[in-house]
């Protein structure tokens, strides 16, 4: 029996499914591991946290998307360890040898040393992130709705997102054309135009990785919109009903029970794994410096794609970690694979920038197709176009473009959803927080309690 190269890839986001659609037709096996059993096409989740998307209908499941692809199969599961040496990944019940391994694990948000701020913050990578966003943003519009007291209610309606971005911006837009349009007439207390959106950027201009041009369309676009835009502006501090903010050596609060994370990220813990397994280096924020080929120095059958790579041989700076770069690596990584099989020699990978783009709102968006600028309608079409034909999964394409449809004749966000899960956490937070106005001798007493019951440290242990 012919004993073919074992091919290990981990993570299912585009790298990775890229790499293994592929290697379809090679001769080899391929096992791809991830932790979900989906592959999420994340430049739409802040649709999800605004209501405009369900989550199915950005996810396919893994198994289904290569159910035809005989040599590959999936395992759903977290990858513990990779020894090197003796080509082995590890996750938590079993050990796997490999012939060519390629890690595809991406980033997550990262909060600058402050992750205190992570469970009042959230950020936007995941499908859980998005559905809790999702909850905050409508349970907002509810408790401002109960609330009598205006200066509570104000507070309910301030939202800051931190981080002018692409992620940031099209948040930002999102939110301000469902406050502004979707919920309008939706409530009898409160107008949800009032709303107020900060949008907080730490450099002098949002989308500062785009043309000048385009920036300020994108920023003239969001202030049409009511969004109030703070540039050279950084966060100071963030606690449960206020962000405090500092521009030119001053600080400022804003009264807000609703922040949203859309700055700053981190690479995987595969990252730091790899680089002690392989003495590979890593950059500030946990990048592997890859090879030209992708691969790590010394370890010419360990890629690296996609936001977990630093490649900087074709510009001064690291690709950006968007989904074009991680789908064209992970296209590349397998070819070379095929290529070292055939013991054929291989060219450096080389970055083909089609250009970027940039939604903020019903007919708004901006777009650097390199050779050409433009903005308004003609990007905001194209923009549609280019996300649907990248959904994976016929279905999924069909049912965005119908949810779209609807979205745009109707101004309605359909998945406007919050769970009897997400009340009782809200309510928990509520109640620790009128425990805390309450004085510290309530909180005293129930120390001292604990104090002298043995029971009462080993439940609280628990």
């Amino acid at each position: 029996m012919e004993i073919r190269p074992h091919i290990i890839i981990i993570g299912g986001g585009f790298g990775g499914l890229y790499a293994a659609k592929t290697l379809r037709r090679a001769a080899v096996d391929i096992t791809l591991i991830d932790k979900r059993n989906f592959h999420l096409f994340q430049p739409l989740l802040y649709q999800v946290a605004t209501g405009g998307l369900s989550p199915g209908d950005i996810a396919s499941p893994l198994r289904a998307v290569l159910k035809n692809q005989k040599n590959t199969r999936v395992i759903m599961g977290s990858v513990t360890d990779i020894d090197s040496k003796n080509r082995k990944v590890f996750l938590k019940d079993k050990s796997l040898d490999y012939d060519y391994l390629i890690v595809a694990t991406g980033v997550r948000h990262a909060y600058f040393g402050n992750d205190q701020w992570e469970d009042i913050a959230p950020g936007l990578k995941t499908i859980e992130d998005a559905v809790e966003m999702r909850r905050r943003l409508f349970y907002a519009f509810e408790a401002a709705e109960r609330e009598t007291n205006t200066e509570k209610q104000n507070r309910w309606l301030n939202f800051v997102l931190v981080g002018g971005g692409p992620t940031g911006v099209e948040l930002a837009g999102a939110l301000a054309e469902l406050a502004r349009h979707t919920l309008k007439n939706n409530f009898r207390n409160i107008n949800p135009a009032h709303a107020r959106i900060h949008l907080i950027e730490g450099m002098d201009r949002i989308l500062s990785v785009y043309p000048e041009k385009l920036s300020a369309k994108a920023h003239s676009s969001l202030e049409k919109l009511g969004v109030t835009i703070h540039t050279n502006t950084f966060v100071t501090d963030i606690d449960q009903n206020s962000a405090t903010m500092r521009h030119e050596e001053k600080d400022f609060i804003i009264p807000t029970k609703t922040v949203f994370w859309a700055a700053g990220v981190q690479a995987s813990s595969l990252g730091k794994i790899l680089g002690e397994q392989t003495s590979a280096t890593l950059d500030r924020i946990g990048r592997i410096e890859v090879e030209p080929d992708l691969s790590i120095p010394g370890n010419p059958e360990i890629f690296v794609v996609g936001d977990l790579a630093n490649f900087k041989h074709q510009t001064a700076n690291p690709l950006p970690g968007v989904a074009p770069v991680a789908m064209q690596q992970g296209l590349y990584a397998a070819k070379i694979i095929i290529q070292k099989l055939k013991g054929k020699k291989h060219k450096p990978f080389h970055y083909h920038n089609r250009g970027s783009m940039a939604v903020i709102g019903r007919a708004a968006a901006v777009a650097d197709l390199k050779f050409f600028m433009f903005s308004g309608y003609p990007a905001w079409f194209i923009w549609l176009f280019i996300h649907i034909m990248y959904l994976v999964g016929y279905q999924n394409r069909l049912l965005v473009f119908i949810q779209w449809a609807i979205n745009y004749f109707t101004l309605n966000r359909g998945a406007r959803l919050i769970t009897e899960q997400h009340l009782s956490v809200l309510k928990a937070l509520k109640k620790q927080e009128e425990n805390k106005n309450r004085g510290e001798e309530v909180i005293a007493d129930r120390s001292n309690r604990c104090e002298e019951s043995p029971d009462s440290k080993e439940q609280n242990a628990g």
